[in-house]
């Protein structure tokens, strides 16, 4: 049986999709705003990484595929935070609809997203093949360090 995504760490598969992303695949790219711009009104600064965007893409893609048929709406809460209020209570904030809404664009372009009407969004055959390929390299490199591990 084939590891999916569902069987290797997310960090690791998010790290490889992103390079991936970031080599191979034209029509994922920063927008222009995309270096200035925070992820919502809960941060205070833009993030530091400068390849965020091929992360978020990728993570994006990740979460679909575990959670699909997904809209726009709940990923903006799953990206969300807490906004720091001083002496008040935290409260919860979504994040910016702009930035999931332009990488979704994206992916679709790519072909590895599609939609499904009034449900969401759901990985397409090509996106669901590139997740299994990439867990199933991640869970050989994983054996050969760990070797217990082949027995899962």
């Amino acid at each position: 049986m084939l590891p999916t995504p569902y069987d290797v760490p997310a960090d690791i598969l998010i790290g490889k999709l992103a390079e991936y992303f970031r080599t191979n695949v034209n029509e994922i790219t920063p927008p222009k705003w995309a270096s200035i711009v925070k992820t919502g009104s809960h941060v205070q600064r833009p993030p530091i990484d400068p390849h965020w965007w091929f992360v978020r893409c990728a993570s994006i893609i990740r979460k679909i595929y575990l959670k699909g048929p997904i809209g726009i709406t709940r990923l903006r809460a799953g990206y969300g935070g807490r906004v720091d209020r001083g002496t008040k209570p935290e409260h919860a904030r979504k994040s910016g609809g702009a930035i999931i809404r332009n990488s979704l664009h994206q992916l679709e372009a790519a072909g590895l997203v599609e939609i499904i009407n009034k449900k969401g969004r759901i990985v397409t055959s090509d996106g669901r093949r590139l997740l299994d390929k990439t867990s199933t390299e991640i869970k050989a490199e994983l054996e050969k360090k760990i070797p217990d591990l082949q027995r899962y």
